[in-house]
């Protein structure tokens, strides 16, 4: 196993040796999203991003940072490459509270394992289903007290609905066409730059937890567990610096 392989499975918290199954996809996808924070920082402090893997390695891995979905869900795709597993790439719609249907600027993973076919994601800053969902249409996942599954339409391709306010809502969708990693270059660089970004608007983050998750948006940070929610807002710009490395790991100065 390559030096990088380890440093990686390292970051995430990682023990065992891992094989091309799905109790190893399994355990990989939680811990990423328990680990590394999806954050649009950069973008919000016009740091340049870059799709190259050993850029994106070096923020993740090296510097402790985390990222978002073209730079997270990249550079997890590499590793389960590195560890034998089969992936596509697709390109995605994010479809949650959408009036109207959006470009496509979400990275899909299709893994092959021996057990079958599954699609991974550990780069949404919201609830996302929590362990690989199996590729199977109209199957029905249920994580714990949140439920997904993947349905067919015209249009769209392959949806991922979420049970939501008690009824399946769309959370997002894709199509097959294999997609490389210079696609993603030109949906990754709107988001980053142009003026109607969403992820332009104000700092985002988020990370699970083994109860529950933390997030921020635009500095109000909010930790979810069955206990409730605890609220604050940093009332310094050094105070907000602690609490990103304090609850996220995230040091700005790296």
């Amino acid at each position: 196993m390559k030096t990088e392989t380890k440093a990686y499975l390292n970051r995430i918290g990682y023990k065992k040796t891992p094989s091309a199954n799905y109790a190893t996809l399994h355990d990989l996808h939680i811990n990423h999203l328990r680990t590394v924070p999806y954050e649009n920082l950069d973008i919000m402090r016009e740091i340049p991003l870059s799709m190259e893997t050993e850029a994106i390695y070096k923020k993740i891995v090296t510097r402790g940072r985390g990222g978002y979905c073209f730079e997270l869900n990249g550079l997890f795709a590499w590793l389960l490459r590195e560890l034998g597993f089969g992936v596509t790439e697709y390109m995605g719609r994010f479809l949650k509270d959408e009036k109207e249907i959006p470009m496509r600027r979400h990275r899909v993973l299709r893994v092959s394992c021996a057990e079958g076919e599954y699609i991974a994601d550990v780069g949404v800053g919201l609830t996302i289903p929590q362990i690989p969902m199996p590729y199977t249409l109209g199957k029905v996942s249920e994580q714990g007290a949140e439920r997904y599954k993947f349905e067919k339409e015209p249009f769209l391709g392959n949806v991922l609905y979420e049970w939501r306010q008690n009824d399946w809502q769309r959370l997002y969708s894709f199509t097959e066409e294999e997609q490389l990693n210079v696609d993603f270059i030109a949906p990754s660089f709107y988001c980053e730059k142009h003026p109607e970004s969403y992820f332009r608007t104000m700092d985002m983050v988020h990370i699970f937890t083994e109860n529950g998750r933390k997030s921020v948006a635009d500095r109000e940070f909010k930790a979810f567990s069955p206990a409730g929610v605890q609220v604050m807002t940093p009332a310094s710009d050094a105070e907000y610096e602690e609490l990103l490395l304090r609850e996220f790991g995230i040091d700005l100065k790296k």
